[in-house]
């Protein structure tokens, strides 16, 4: 009787639970979206934000050391310090190193160029960088690194190629193609003359215009320092730095230093960096950093609230859904307590009516809240009209369900507390 009862609900109020349905629908489609969003929200800010450059630098730490005869600074401007090229190998090894989404080392030289053989050489900056290098499962790199930078022609991969900046370019008036001479610093291995074949230019906004840019090996080379780095560019995914991520790691307990370690922050990341390379100084660049941190805080908090609002606006249609078909269904009510229906009978009927169309409605809400996640990621924040990325996370599923049920449980108690309150008697001589 009690699922006769139930499906004849359905069958004669089609029109009631369908508004019902169509409210839970459309809060469960905004929440799912939102949480499919959320849980790639972290990567998908810093893929957009790596417009701003790496978020962690490591640099040798010999470069700290002040080294002064009689107040004057005599250490080198070039620090005379590097890191060894081999090391980086062990960022691998590191408890982030999954996080690390690029690593980009620098080794600048100095260098006598011209144009032609009877031309006079003149000084010039050469820095030597990794270009489309296999580190790991990663494909990194200085052009991955830095995505603003636009390249004509191709990148330098191979030895005797350079890619050259396009004030450097004009200066000289090469073009994709050409070849010019180089020479090192005298004193170094690398201080014989070579050509250099010039296969892009490179327009980067920055002082890179005006400076040539090489295979890292060729640079080695040059510097007479093989296996040598100057400097390394990581970026890496992080979590927004708060007040604990500020606390320096000599000063915690033992627990807390353990926690503050096995948080992805970019301090405890550049920390297991310096314990990985040797002579190695990581430091986070809190420019991007931060404004990393507070767009992914602000963006969460939108989203939060879009949830928030979406399951009250829901919660509220479920209410106003009930209280209608409760009302035409007072005779119903009255007839079945005055023949021995208990109070907790009729409760049950009617929450299990809210159930079924809370699972039904939440399950087509979940679909439709992760093909709108997958348009919302496509467009927002690759804005290119590409096709939308499937995000079809299974782990929400139960998650969006259970919250259908509690916003149409919460909506449709207050009408069904107020049958129960009813005198069957009173129902039915208005009803006679």
């Amino acid at each position: 009787m009690f699922f006769r009862l139930l499906m004849e609900s359905f069958r004669r109020q089609r029109r009631r639970k369908m508004l019902a349905g169509v409210a839970i629908l459309l809060g469960t489609t905004a929440v799912t979206a939102m949480l499919a969003l959320a849980t790639t929200i972290g990567d998908r800010i810093h893929q957009e934000l790596a417009v701003y450059g790496a978020n962690i630098v490591v640099y040798p730490k010999a470069d700290l050391l002040d080294v002064k005869v009689g107040g004057v600074d005599v250490k080198p401007a070039s620090g005379g310090a590097y890191l060894k090229e081999s090391d980086l190998q062990k960022l691998k090894g590191i408890f982030w190193a999954n996080n690390i989404t690029g690593v980009s080392p620098e080794l600048p030289v100095q260098l006598a160029v011209a144009r032609g053989a009877s031309d006079p050489l003149f000084p010039a900056k050469a820095v030597g960088y990794w270009f489309d290098h296999d580190f790991g499962v990663l494909k990194t790199g200085a052009s991955a690194l830095h995505p603003w930078w636009r390249i004509e022609g191709a990148w330098p991969v191979r030895g005797g190629d350079v890619a050259v900046g396009a004030n450097f370019a004009k200066r000289l008036g090469l073009k994709v193609g050409d070849r010019f001479r180089m020479q090192g610093a005298p004193g170094n291995a690398g201080s014989s003359l070579s050509m250099a074949n010039v296969v892009g230019v490179v327009t980067t906004g920055d002082e890179t215009d005006n400076e040539i840019l090489m295979p890292l090996r060729d640079a080695q080379g040059f510097a007479g320092a093989n296996d040598a780095v100057r400097r390394v560019e990581v970026s890496a995914r992080t979590k927004p730095e708060d007040a604990f991520a500020r606390k320096d790691p000599e000063t915690l307990s033992p627990t807390d230093h353990e926690i503050w370690y096995c948080r992805p922050y970019a301090n405890s990341i550049a920390y297991q960096i310096r314990e990985a390379i040797p002579g190695a100084q990581a430091e986070q660049v809190r420019r991007v950093e931060q404004s990393e941190g507070n767009v992914l805080k602000r963006i969460s908090g939108l989203m939060w609230l879009i949830s928030a609002a979406a399951l009250l606006a829901a919660g509220f249609a479920v209410s106003a859904a009930m209280a209608t078909a409760i009302l035409e269904r007072r005779g119903e009510i009255g007839l079945m307590r005055s023949l021995g229906a208990s109070k907790g009978a009729i409760a049950l009927l009617f929450y299990a009516e809210t159930g079924l169309l809370a699972v039904f409605a939440g399950g087509l809400g979940y679909l439709a809240g992760s093909g709108l996640a997958a348009w919302l990621g496509a467009r927002i924040f690759r804005g290119d009209g590409g096709a939308a990325e499937g995000v079809l996370i299974p782990v929400l599923l139960p998650v969006v369900v259970a919250l259908a049920l509690v916003v149409a449980t919460a909506g449709s108690t207050p009408s069904i507390r107020a049958a129960l309150r009813m005198e069957p008697s009173a129902i039915l001589r208005e009803d006679a």
